[in-house]
């Protein structure tokens, strides 16, 4: 996770995934705690993959389709 991603978000896996361990009173970090935190918590990369995705589904694309119709209208 730390090669793909960037030090400081692997560094905070590993603290809540620690969290994770001692919610679930476990004694060391499993896979399916750290698993869980990376389900919940996405880095940069993933962030900016979801957005593209879904951005039609954003408030902001329907600005900028509402400029377009304004435009029209203008002319």
């Amino acid at each position: 996770i730390g090669v793909e991603t960037s030090l400081r978000y692997a560094i905070q896996m590993i603290i809540a995934s620690a969290l994770v361990c001692a919610k679930r009173k476990g004694v060391e970090v499993e896979v399916e705690d750290i698993k869980k935190v990376y389900s919940l918590f996405v880095d940069v990369k993933r962030s900016t993959q979801f957005l593209v995705e879904y951005q039609n589904e954003f408030l902001f694309s329907e600005m900028q389709d509402n400029d377009a119709d304004m435009t029209d209208a203008r002319t």
